[in-house]
C-alpha cells in the first residue's frame, strides 16, 4: 500500500497542543506522497490548487470536499473560483501541521 493510500485510509482525531505538531522528517515524507501539494506560510500550512473545465465541475469538487471535511471534522480553508479551487490545510489547535492535515489532503487527492 502506498503512503498516499495509507493516509487516505486513516481518520482524523481531535488534536490540541504543540505536542501534535509533526516533525520535519514526517512532514517531508508525507508531502512527497501528495502530488503538487506545497508548504506555505513559513511551513505552517499545506496547499494545492485544483483546476477544472467549468464551474459545475468546480462546485461538484467543493461539495465532495465539504462532505469529506465534515465527516473527518477537519476543515480546510478554500478559495473557490470559476475553474479552480485552492485548498489549504493547517491545524489551528496545534499551531501548524498535524497528521490530520495530511490525512485530509490524501482524501482530497482521491477526489481530484
Amino acid at each position: 500500500m502506498s503512503l498516499l493510500a495509507e493516509l487516505a485510509s486513516r481518520h482524523c482525531s481531535p488534536l490540541r497542543g504543540q505536542d501534535h505538531l509533526l516533525p520535519e522528517d514526517k512532514i517531508r515524507g508525507y508531502l512527497n506522497a501528495l502530488p503538487d501539494w506545497e508548504r506555505i506560510e513559513d511551513g505552517q500550512a499545506i496547499s494545492k490548487t485544483y483546476r477544472f473545465g467549468d464551474y459545475y465541475r468546480t462546485m461538484a469538487f467543493v461539495n465532495a470536499l465539504a462532505f469529506v471535511a465534515h465527516r473527518e471534522d477537519h476543515h480546510p480553508d478554500l478559495s473557490v473560483h470559476y475553474d479552480r479551487v485552492v485548498v489549504r490545510f493547517s491545524t489551528h489547535d496545534v499551531g501548524g501541521l498535524s497528521l490530520n492535515d495530511f490525512i485530509c489532503a490524501a482524501k482530497v487527492e482521491q477526489l481530484g
